[in-house]
Parts: structure tokens; sequence; C-alpha cells
């Protein structure tokens, strides 16, 4: 089989198929999630971090991540849900080495509820909306509307209180 029918295939082939295989080491298998993911990945992040370099140097960092951790990953069907965290890992990292997230962010908490849509003027009122909201307040709102999370999951994939 040559490259070309390999990628087809590829391409063709149920996630968890092509995560198990990037979990062996396949690279072709790891460069089709890449494909099939990083535009969800980028814009989760930009709408996090508020600049489209930034949200692609963190999506890349994400992807390094997943490629030296995805032997670990137990269940290649949860591929998607351990890539968000992932990303979300990197986006707080980020913001730890910058300062940017303090105890006053954390406090008090309390953001407006969006119901997702898919009209452009819509997509571009919220990203005006999340671009006011404190890091932690963006990304309550983001992983809860946008990625439909509840919020005991945010919770326990940040480590921030319940509240």
């Amino acid at each position: 089989m040559n490259s070309t029918q390999a990628r087809t295939t590829l391409s063709s082939a149920a996630e968890a198929t092509v995560v198990m295989l990037a979990a062996g080491g396949d690279d072709d298998a790891f460069a089709e999630l890449v494909r099939r993911r990083q535009a969800w990945l980028r814009t989760i992040l930009r709408r996090l971090c508020r600049n489209p370099a930034q949200a692609d140097d963190l999506s890349q960092q994400a992807f390094i991540a997943a490629w030296q951790k995805l032997p670990q990953l137990r269940a290649p069907g949860a591929f998607g849900g351990w890539l968000r965290s992932l990303a979300v890992n990197v986006w707080l990292q980020s913001l730890r080495s910058r300062r940017e997230l303090l105890l006053d962010d954390l406090e008090g908490a309390q953001a407006t509820p969006v119901a997702p849509d898919t009209d452009p003027a819509t997509a571009l009122d919220l990203d005006r909306v999340l671009a006011k909201l404190k890091p932690a307040e963006r990304a309550c709102v983001v992983l809860c509307h946008a990625e439909g999370m509840s919020h005991a999951e945010i919770a326990a994939m940040t480590g921030w209180p319940l509240g």
C-alpha cells in the first residue's frame, strides 16, 4: 500500500482505531488525529486565550503533549475529551507562567450563559463578550457552553472549586 492509500484508509477509519495506531507509534495515524482535531482545538484555545497566535502555539504544545502521553491513554474512544483536558492544562500553565491567573479571578466568578449558535454574527458577539471576562470566568463559559462540560467536570479538570 502506498502512502496515498494509507492516508485514505486512515481518513476513513474510526477515530478510536486511529488513536490505537498512533498510540503504537504510527506517525501517519497521529498526523491524521491532528488533521481531524486541530481546528476544534485551536477554536477552544483561541476562545480561552483571546490571541490567535498564542492559540496556535498552545495548540501545538497540546499536540506535542498528546503525542508523548498517548500510550498512556486507556480508552481510545475518549481521545477528544482527553485532548481537550491536555489543551486546557497547557493553557492554565501558560497563565500561571505569566501570572495572569490570580485568586481574585476565581472569587465571585459569575458567568452569564450564552447559548451556542452557529450564526457567524453571534459567534463574533460571543467572542467579544468572552474577551471581557477574566481568564477563569472565560474558561468556565467556554468549557460549559461551547464544549458541553458540566460544572463538576470543569472543577475536576481545572482543580478549581465547584462554586
